[in-house]
């Protein structure tokens, strides 16, 4: 049952690493301009951070089951509408539609694996997990890229659309014989507990740690395709170097290194792979030349390995079973929330490749000094 959801979170993933390659360019073909290719690139995350969020508290309520069911039909029906894009607006209004659909998912998904992890052994278990979404990383933007080259973007989301389909079937017979406990709670211990998310330091860097890993990933969803194309590449190159970084985080996912998860604790670890990836960006504003393009998406990888698991643990170190679904419908909004930020503004701003890039990586090192200067606080008031 395990291995069914971890192949739900690899889809899912995928379907999202698949669209970074072509949606810019799928935009602009349709007469977008700037600003509303990176409306169009960030709607789906906005519309996602809704569905994240109800998929979180119809978990808790109902459970993953029927969450996961519904999100799977829904989303592989939303996939198939965009053969019927024919101008910026009516690709923004599919990518709204696609965006809620699939944030029913992950959620549910997430919760479902994290309440059956061992607490010794919850590090690697989201390293595990983390491999899944590695491995969407490596083969959805080689896969569009590739494939974008020979057919369109529309033909390449129906696809999704259709995988989708069969997951949903397969679910149905699969896990409908998961029982779920419902619980009890009163309205008032509710409302408690949706502050209290907010409030628990752990939770509040899990989700900033979230905000900013997918702020990244809207910045090279926006730009990185639009930079490889004026450099004279192609989408297929673009599917390579964008599958770069996920080769390198699942190596750093499965191997032995993976235990570092379980050892160190998750705040090092996480301070550690946002510096990575803000040095990455910052090396991709610096160069032209393609090779140079591979290593800085490998720092990036390092970076995404590091920072994707440590987030996931804080937030199962600080939350329940019983609400963790919450917690994940909340986590993931602030996922999808970076990707609407870090696309939407840089469109706004209409800032140089160069200017995107390094923008972004000042931000993200900057953030990873604020997590170095609160871990140094909470060590001088422990010791007092």
């Amino acid at each position: 049952m395990r291995a069914f959801v971890y192949l739900i979170v690899f889809f899912s993933f995928f379907d999202l690493f698949s669209q970074l390659p072509i949606m810019s360019p799928f935009a602009f073909s349709l007469g977008a301009s700037s600003f509303m290719t990176g409306l169009a690139v960030g709607m789906y995350s906005f519309s996602n951070t809704i569905g994240n969020v109800i998929s979180g508290f119809l978990t808790d309520k109902r459970g993953p089951f029927i969450i996961l069911l519904v999100g799977l039909f829904a989303s592989g029906a939303s996939l198939l509408l965009y053969t019927f894009a024919i101008g910026p607006t009516s690709l923004l209004g599919i990518r709204f539609v696609h965006g809620f659909m699939e944030g029913l998912i992950v959620p549910a998904a997430f919760t479902f694996l994290a309440n059956r992890a061992e607490e010794s052994k919850r590090g690697r278990s989201v390293a595990i997990s983390g491999a899944f979404v590695g491995m969407a990383a490596i083969f959805g933007p080689a896969y569009s890229g590739i494939v974008a080259t020979k057919t369109s973007a529309p033909f390449i989301m129906s696809v999704n659309g259709v995988i989708m389909f069969i997951l949903a079937i397969a679910a149905f017979f699969l896990l409908r014989s998961f029982t779920y406990e419902k619980k009890q709670h009163s309205k008032s211990t509710k409302h408690f507990r949706v502050r209290y998310l907010f409030k628990h330091p752990g939770m509040v860097r899990a989700f900033a740690g979230a905000f900013f890993l997918m702020f990244s990933q809207g910045v090279l969803a926006l730009i990185l395709p639009l930079k490889v194309e004026a450099l004279g590449f192609d989408t297929k190159t673009t599917g390579m170097l964008l599958s770069t970084f996920g080769v390198v985080a699942i190596l750093i996912f499965l191997l032995p290194i993976n235990r570092i998860f379980d050892k160190v604790r998750p705040m090092i670890t996480l301070a550690f792979g946002i510096s990575m990836m803000g040095l990455s960006m910052l090396f991709l504003s610096q160069i032209t030349e393609l090779s140079l393009h591979y290593v800085a998406m490998m720092l990036y990888g390092i970076g995404f390995s590091f920072l994707f698991p440590s987030i996931n643990s804080l937030l199962i170190d600080s939350s329940s079973a019983e609400f963790r679904g919450k917690a994940y419908g909340y986590f993931y909004a602030f996922f999808s929330i970076g990707v609407v930020a870090g696309s939407s503004l840089i469109g706004y701003l209409d800032l140089t490749f160069k200017g995107a890039f390094m923008l972004t990586g000042i931000i993200l090192l900057a953030v990873a000094l604020y997590t170095i200067l609160g871990m140094k606080r909470n060590l001088q008031l422990t010791s007092e």
